[in-house]
């Protein structure tokens, strides 16, 4: 049957129709006809279409308007289930200077090409056989891509004994078919039964599908689930999130056991796509959101859900939901512009002559959303030269509103934006230039005067560092841009070995690797230039920066290496706290990646430690090594860059007999001193404490008793040497060593036997008492240790000096010290104080017990001064390192 294409003319739109599927090249309608029919029509008129969205499927043509198909339409592909299928798009008319904008309308009418199709060929359902009759089961619905009379009418099913059909409507439009049970089963009589389901569209000729049906009949379970209610009417926005609950599902079944536990689920006719959306728990009966709805997609989803006992031949109770997705604000507007007259996309060009409310270009706007959200408001902004007037609901043009003139301005850039009525509005922002034409008389414009970049030191030569952009508001030859380099010296040679420029496109690139060590910074001067007659030029400032990289390592500067280690002496009885060396380094780089830092990598077991910011390395117990013993450190120096960078040195430590400091300064600040410590160090010094506290109560015990003894005994000696019990020695500096003497009452003969060390003959062990009736006068050890420097006495020539005095300067003269009952020892190197406040001062700093015998010999020595008095314990101990403490540091006197 040939269609005839209808056209109506209501104002400026005109509607026609054609049938899907008509072939490329068939007349749709023609506009210059179908205007002359209520307007004059010119001969010399022209047509253009405007509009871009679906411009494939129609083509006009410009002599006199002609549509025809431009490509096959699928009506079911582009409008799917749509009852009015409409094609629209604007033509505009001109002649001369006169111009006329037609909205046409095109509807696609529907032609029965598609024919019913049932999504399984067979498929199965069970019925209890004692379901009562009127009892109903959902079949699946064919599905038909046509709409209108070409959709599914009716359906049928074969004749039978015990059941028909009944055609329902869903609320979406699909019809299906419900199976209804019209006799009583008997399921010994007959198991099951085979019918065939025809689906029938109203199509002329008509088109069905078919599927074959098996109904197996099972035994029944006495009782069934029973729902709150049969059926559910939600409403779910579009922009629900996923695990959304729509529905909590409850079904009762009175039976017991597993014949009563209810599970729940889908029904068998439930699509894929219901599937794939939603979700239903069994156990819980909760329905919920599974993936997202888009309303613009489908606005009605209907799914059954059923719920079934565990028992045996359990009957499944149905609940019918409809679920209506509510449209939300969720596309933005679209907006497409189409100008009058384009060289290049997304410019439009216009003469300075033209006349006032010229048409620019042809804005078209759609929203995807529907109702009040779908509602489009467009707005210009940028400049007062042009507005916008309203042509339809959804289209718009832009028009002049005054003279232009290129030389106050060349290129207008203006803002078209497009907003919904929606709540919250969304909105589509385009920007849009409009473009006047002129003579040569702009020079060419930098965006930046002055361009500042920068670009990380040991670069590949050729790399990339920046481009430059210059405008200019001609257009062709003049408008046309080069780029160079202006001639400069930078460090002795031209500007051109350092960096390269494209004429064309304005990128800089660097022409060899930079150095941030040898050069920081870099000036570029450029100059752009247009094609014109005369030419004109402009410049711009290229600042490069070199950033500096970490790629340099710390150097050591001392100690001085050699093949990455050094030797230190180090005096062999050096006191913790003594400074060994200190190691110093710079980094050629700058800021965060010069900031150095030390730690010891190797030998910290050894009794040293370093400060990680002044590389300080310290004693940090006090050391038990022969002068045979070298001791070696390994130092390691990093960076704080990234990556880290690191320098060692090796420290041969050689042990001599040399000169200790004299004073020894507390390293108390831990902002200036930081050592390191090891955890396992710190355990180990805290059994020694306990262990020392221990052998201290054992001493005080051992005292307590001596004395007791001594009461008890007249004419005896209160030495300490009484009866040769073992004490600690005394430690005295002689010199550029120590020297170790017993701890005796300082009133002692300077007898000699001459036999050696013996104590057998000398005057110390003489028991008889002879050597405390010598005419000579007491001889105190700490008064000697004050003598004057170069002064040998008597006194030093006991204690085994020949021709040089080793005591240092010394303020007072020798005085003679009162008896004491008991001479203590104590385990802290220091100068004694002279007063006594600055004595009780020493003795809480010291954290020293201010025992009996302690006082007795400070009080022996109160008024003389000495070098050191070092009391050492019986059994040297080597102490580890430990975690961060106040140690005393020396420095070379």
């Amino acid at each position: 049957m040939l269609f005839v294409s209808l056209a109506e003319s209501e104002g400026n739109t005109l509607k026609y129709q054609t049938n899907e599927e008509r072939s490329p090249g068939t007349v749709i309608g023609n506009l210059a006809k179908d205007m002359s029919l209520s307007r004059s029509f010119s001969s010399k008129t022209n047509f253009r279409m405007m509009k871009k969205f679906n411009n494939s499927f129609v083509r006009v043509r410009e002599s006199d308007g002609e549509l025809t198909v431009g490509e096959r339409i699928d009506r079911e592909r582009i409008c799917r289930h749509t009852l009015q299928c409409l094609i629209t798009f604007d033509v505009v008319s001109f002649s001369k200077e006169r111009y006329n904008l037609i909205h046409v309308e095109v509807e696609v009418k529907d032609i029965n090409d598609n024919s019913p199709e049932f999504p399984n060929k067979e498929y199965t359902v069970e019925i209890s056989e004692n379901a009562d009759v009127g009892f109903r089961i959902s079949l699946d619905p064919a599905e038909d891509a046509d709409v209108g009379s070409n959709y599914i009418q009716s359906y049928q099913i074969s004749v039978n004994s015990h059941f028909s059909i009944d055609v329902l409507l869903r609320a979406d439009g699909v019809k299906y078919a419900e199976l209804v049970l019209m006799k009583e089963l008997d399921r010994e009589t007959q198991s099951s039964y085979a019918m065939e389901l025809i689906a029938t569209d109203g199509g002329n000729p008509f088109s069905s599908g078919s599927t074959t049906i098996t109904i197996k009949v099972t035994d029944f379970n006495d009782n069934r689930p029973v729902f709150d209610q049969n059926n559910f009417s939600v409403t779910l926005p579009e922009d629900a999130p996923v695990g959304f609950v729509l529905l909590d599902l409850n079904a009762v079944d009175p039976d017991e056991g597993l014949n009563g536990e209810v599970v729940y689920g889908f029904g068998k006719q439930v699509s894929a796509e219901i599937r794939a959306l939603f979700e239903v728990y069994s156990q819980s009966g909760r329905l919920t959101l599974k993936n997202p709805v888009d309303f613009e997609t489908k606005k009605t989803y209907e799914l059954d859900v059923q719920a079934t006992d565990l028992g045996a031949n359990p009957i499944p109770t149905i609940c019918k939901i409809i679920i209506n997705v509510k449209d939300v604000n969720d596309n933005a507007p679209e907006i497409s512009i189409t100008p009058m007259t384009s060289i290049s996309t997304g410019i439009a060009y216009i003469s300075e002559t033209a006349d006032k409310d010229s048409l620019v270009a042809l804005i078209s706007t759609a929203d995807r959303d529907s109702g009040v959200n779908s509602q489009v408001h467009c707005t210009l902004y940028g400049h007062d030269h042009f507005k916008l007037k309203q042509a339809y609901e959804d289209s718009y043009m832009i028009v002049t509103a005054a003279a232009l003139d290129r030389e106050k301005i060349s290129e207008y850039n203006l803002t078209v934006m497009a907003e919904d009525f929606g709540s919250p509005p969304l909105r589509k922002i385009t920007q849009y230039t409009i473009r006047l034409s002129d003579e040569n008389d702009n020079a060419p414009h930098f965006t930046k005067h002055v361009y500042e970049v920068s670009v990380v030191e040991n670069n590949a030569p050729g790399a990339y560092i920046t481009t430059v952009e210059a405008r200019d508001a001609d257009l062709g030859t003049n408008g046309k841009i080069t780029y160079r380099l202006l001639d400069s010296v930078i460090m002795g040679s031209p500007v051109n070995t350092f960096v390269s420029l494209n004429a064309i496109s304005g990128s800089i690139y660097a022409l060899r690797s930079f150095n941030y060590e040898v050069m920081k910074h870099l000036e570029v001067h450029i100059q752009a230039s247009d094609g014109g007659l005369p030419q004109l030029q402009s410049s711009a400032i290229i600042n490069l920066k070199i950033v500096d990289q970490n790629d340099n390592a710390p150097s050591i500067t001392e100690p001085i290496l050699n093949k990455g280690s050094a030797e230190v002496f180090l005096p062999k009885h050096a006191p913790a706290g003594y400074v060994v060396t200190q190691i110093k380094a710079t980094d050629a780089d700058e800021g965060i990646n010069a900031q150095l830092s030390y730690n010891i990598t190797e030998g910290g077991h050894l009794g040293f430690s370093i400060n990680k910011v002044t590389g300080k390395l310290h004693v940090s117990c006090e050391l038990n090594y022969d002068l045979s013993e070298t001791l070696r450190v390994l130092v390691a120096v990093n960076d704080n860059g990234t990556p880290s960078l690191t320098s060692t040195a090796t420290i041969h430590l050689t042990l001599i007999e040399g000169t200790p400091p004299s004073v020894p300064a507390m390293v108390q600040n831990d902002s200036e001193e930081v050592f390191q410590w090891d955890m396992s160090i710190a355990i180990i010094i805290a059994l020694a404490g306990s262990c020392s506290l221990l052998l201290l109560g054992i001493i005080l015990i051992t005292t307590t008793c001596s004395r007791h003894k001594r009461k008890k005994r007249e004419g005896y000696s209160t030495l300490p040497g009484y009866r040769k019990e073992t004490l600690r020695p005394i430690t005295i500096w002689k010199g550029n060593s120590f020297t170790t003497i017993s701890a005796r009452d300082p009133q002692f003969s300077g007898k000699d036997s001459g036999k050696g060390d013996s104590d057998f003959n000398d005057s110390d062990s003489d028991i008889s008492g002879d050597g405390h009736k010598k005419d000579s006068p007491p001889i105190n050890i700490l008064a000697v240790v004050s003598t004057g420097l170069w002064a040998c006495t008597s006194e030093c020539k006991i204690l085994g000096h020949s021709d040089r005095c080793w005591s240092p300067s010394a303020s007072r003269p020798n005085t003679s010290l009162s008896h004491g009952p008991h001479l203590s020892t104590f385990s802290k190197t220091a100068s004694l104080p002279r007063n006594t406040l600055q004595r009780d001062t020493y003795y809480q700093q010291a954290h020293l017990p201010k025992t009996n015998g302690l006082q007795s010999v400070y009080e022996k020595v109160q008024h003389q001064e000495f070098d050191y008095i070092l009391v050492c314990p019986p059994t040297p101990a080597r102490i580890l390192e430990t975690g961060e403490i106040s140690l005393p540091e020396y420095g070379h006197s």
